[in-house]
């Protein structure tokens, strides 16, 4: 019984390879389809090359800036603000859902501006950032990590209220305090919607940087795209637009990682 088990267990496990090749392959044939077709409709005048240029172009104008240094600095500079705009953003997020659980009266007091906060469109906050914390660094920052703490501050207290009942009941039965019942039922049941808030802060933070490059920054990958739109040079922004779908999808991916590994822990 036990070899039949462990025979079949084998056997879905290549099939599960097997399936994911598959799904691989067709993926890669649909973004190379497409690239080749840009740039067949762009060399045949079937769409505007001014406009949409080409990908022999972007790859040219690729590896020009990668020669002379200077993609290098902008996509440098717009990853470090991206990456700590989402740290802050899920960090925070997370210990004022911590705090809304903890205190019932305090969430009571500001779950209804919460929800003010979160319908307002944050871009348009911009500016008033920029006036505050000075057109720099900290104010793209900032963008960056503001689009997504409300987000994550009402997705995680959610899940925090909504741990199952029988595992407090457990604790309140061991006379287990409030820090304990948060640190070993609360968060542990609750990480599965942490790591989701994760994958949904990787996108806001890569729109509240890229905004705030756009109104204030001299450097990044949001810089070159409104210089790109100023001077008439799309295959700059094009360019731009697509290393940052390859960044985003790869902290994505990296998100992905960190979830299969703590999961198998909790």
């Amino acid at each position: 019984m036990h070899l039949e088990l462990e025979r079949l267990h084998k056997k879905h496990l290549t099939s599960l390879k097997k399936e994911n090749r598959r799904v691989l392959t067709v993926q890669l044939g649909i973004l190379l389809s497409f690239f080749a077709f840009w740039e067949l409709a762009a060399r045949k005048h079937w769409i505007d090359p001014l406009l949409f240029s080409m990908p022999s172009r972007v790859w040219e104008l690729f590896i020009t800036r990668i020669s002379d240094g200077s993609l290098l600095t902008h996509t440098s500079v717009t990853l470090f603000e991206t990456l700590l705009g989402f740290m802050l953003g899920t960090g925070i997020g997370t210990l004022l859902a911590a705090l809304l659980w903890w205190s019932r009266f305090l969430s009571k007091v500001l779950e209804p501006y919460l929800v003010v906060l979160n319908s307002m469109p944050k871009v348009a906050l911009g500016p008033i950032l920029i006036v505050g914390l000075g057109p720099g660094f900290t104010s793209i920052i900032a963008m960056g990590a503001l689009i997504s703490v409300v987000i994550t501050t009402m997705v995680v207290y959610t899940a925090f209220r909504e741990v199952d009942p029988n595992y407090l009941t457990v604790m309140k039965t061991f006379r287990a305090s409030k820090k304990q019942t948060f640190r070993y039922v609360i968060f542990p049941a609750s990480f599965p919607t942490i790591i989701s808030t994760l994958k949904v802060n990787v996108g806001l933070a890569w729109v509240g940087v890229i905004v705030g490059e756009f109104l204030v920054s001299k450097q990044g990958l949001g810089y070159l795209i409104i210089y790109g739109f100023q001077v008439f040079n799309f295959t700059l922004v094009i360019m731009s637009l697509l290393i940052i779908a390859v960044i985003a999808t790869v902290m994505y991916k990296g998100v992905e990682l960190l979830e299969r590994r703590f999961l198998k822990r909790f």
